[in-house]
């Protein structure tokens, strides 16, 4: 991949990373609010900030999960192994990282992983 492809991908990447982060920062202190909110309730308004808690935290790990998948992305870009298969070493189309720029399998092999894992009636790019 030439490096004005790269460059491309790594502003894409950077911009991306903000974002998350950001996300990941506002749903943790919307968990953190909840936690400290002591109001008097009565135990349908505890359930109900209970699952909206749990609510705030998984999506926190779903937006930690995207840093850190950003984060490899833009190492493999410094490394020099970014846009290749981890898999099949083959290149994985400009088309596919445009859609999903932190992947790091072609869409061949990411459909034999998520065959593999149960995962197969999900569509690939």
């Amino acid at each position: 991949m030439d490096a004005d492809k790269l460059e491309h991908f790594r502003q894409i990447l950077t911009q991306q990373l903000h974002q998350h982060t950001e996300q990941v920062r506002g749903n943790q202190q919307a968990a953190l609010d909840m936690i400290a909110d002591d109001g008097v309730k009565d135990s349908v308004d505890m359930s109900l900030q209970d699952v909206n808690q749990e609510l705030q935290l998984r999506l926190g790990e779903r937006e930690s999960q995207m840093v850190a998948d950003i984060d490899q992305a833009l190492l493999r870009i410094d490394e020099g192994s970014y846009g290749v298969c981890q898999q099949c070493n083959q290149p994985i189309s400009e088309r596919r990282l445009e859609a999903v720029p932190t992947a790091r399998y072609d869409a061949a092999c990411q459909s034999v992983l998520e065959e593999q894992q149960g995962l197969d009636d999900i569509a690939t790019l």
